[in-house]
């Protein structure tokens, strides 16, 4: 189960106090710090698949891109942090992430050709939430505007 811890941050708050030696994963939500669920067996079947597959193809079409261990994708016009099952980086444009050195964090579109959230028991923040900030054209405004998701 999502376990919601209730005080609302900003991002660099979160950057700065992320529990990373803990073992546990956080994502932030709209200022709120969400603690996700550990992945079962077969979450983690379907993303080492994917993983490989798309590995393969972009070494393949010799593409500039890696699938990094640990990263946060960044809204720009919100508070949030994600950190997605299987994300794809176009290296060459890292030079662009102002957050990308220090931070491990992306937020242009020119930098993710590709994220994947494989649905499970928290399938309404991947359709809905996560959905919006990653893609969506919203009151005449782009998103991140990823072209894949």
């Amino acid at each position: 189960m999502t376990q919601v811890l209730r005080k609302v941050v900003t991002f660099d708050e979160f950057v700065a106090k992320y529990p990373d030696n803990t073992g546990k994963r956080y994502e932030l939500y709209d200022g709120v710090i969400i603690e996700m669920p550990p992945p079962t067996g077969d979450h983690e079947e379907v993303i080492g698949f994917l993983a490989t597959k798309i590995t393969l193809e972009y070494s393949r079409l010799n593409l500039r891109y890696f699938i990094p261990k640990t990263v946060f994708v960044k809204p720009v016009e919100n508070e949030s942090a994600y950190s997605p099952d299987v994300l794809i980086l176009n290296q060459p444009n890292l030079v662009n992430e102002p957050r990308w050195k220090k931070e491990s964090t992306v937020s242009q579109a020119a930098s993710i050709p590709l994220v994947i959230e494989v649905v499970s028991t928290n399938w309404r923040d991947d359709y809905h939430k996560k959905y919006g900030d990653y893609v969506r054209v919203a009151s005449r405004r782009e998103e991140m505007g990823i072209p894949e998701y």
